[in-house]
């Protein structure tokens, strides 16, 4: 059943019309396909779900990262900075828009949240467990293992600013990654998404068990999903 939005409802099934049911589309084609069928007359973000055979509820079989795409989101991120001194200087050198030490925390425990990531450096980290209730649930929390706890704040930075995605398993074994926008045209979204298809192969649990990659959805924010071929994903991009 083709999904309703309104007046865009007619355009909606005039596209889902164009996408094969059943069908797992090879790399190039979803995206050669992509463009036709998101219509929307705004710039729509491209998102892709991987349904990965994994226990999320189990620790090490938890799927998670952060990577730089080749070609960004086409978003303009906020970035934040917890640092001192040269630090603190460092990060203002690589073009972060808000930076701090402690003034930054009080900020945040007053409700301020203006920014959307927030970097620090490891000495700020006690100082950012006082606010890790409030920034925990909007997934605001400087993570080392996303490369945002680091001493190369200005790398940070600048990574932040260029586009860089993190990818984490909700608790249905699904990762949801934004791989830009739809203005980017198809080659550069199938260059976005190869590099982030690899990551998450690379990142395979070694206690997952059984099919590891089973279902892959591409769509735009208005567009129907598209499924794609899982082993070509993985013969192209692993």
């Amino acid at each position: 059943m083709a999904k309703k939005f309104g007046k865009h409802g007619k355009k909606y099934s005039a596209a889902h019309e164009k996408v094969q049911i059943g069908k797992a589309y090879l790399v190039k084609e979803a995206f050669d396909l992509l463009p036709t069928v998101a219509f929307a007359k705004f710039d729509e973000t491209v998102d892709v779900a991987f349904n990965l055979g994994v226990d999320p509820k189990h620790a090490d079989q938890m799927v998670r990262g952060a990577l730089g795409l080749p070609h960004g989101i086409g978003k303009t991120v906020k970035v934040a900075v917890l640092a001192k001194g040269e630090k603190a200087k460092e990060a203002q050198a690589a073009g972060a828009d808000i930076v701090g030490a402690d003034d930054l925390i009080e900020k945040i425990q007053g409700g301020f949240l203006d920014f959307d990531k927030l970097i620090a450096t490891p000495d700020m980290m006690v100082a950012v467990s006082k606010v890790g209730k409030i920034l925990g649930p909007r997934n605001l929390m400087p993570n080392p293992k996303l490369g945002t706890v680091t001493m190369q704040v200005g790398q940070a930075v600048s990574e932040q600013k260029k586009g860089k995605v993190e990818y984490r398993t909700e608790k249905t074994g699904i990762v949801h990654v934004k791989i830009g926008k739809k203005s980017f045209g198809s080659d550069k979204l199938r260059e976005n998404f190869l590099a982030i298809a690899s990551q998450i192969l690379k990142a395979k649990p070694n206690t997952s068990k059984g099919t590891y990659l089973k279902n892959i959805t591409l769509s735009s924010t208005m567009s129907p999903p598209i499924k794609m071929d899982t082993l070509d994903v993985m013969n192209v991009a692993g």
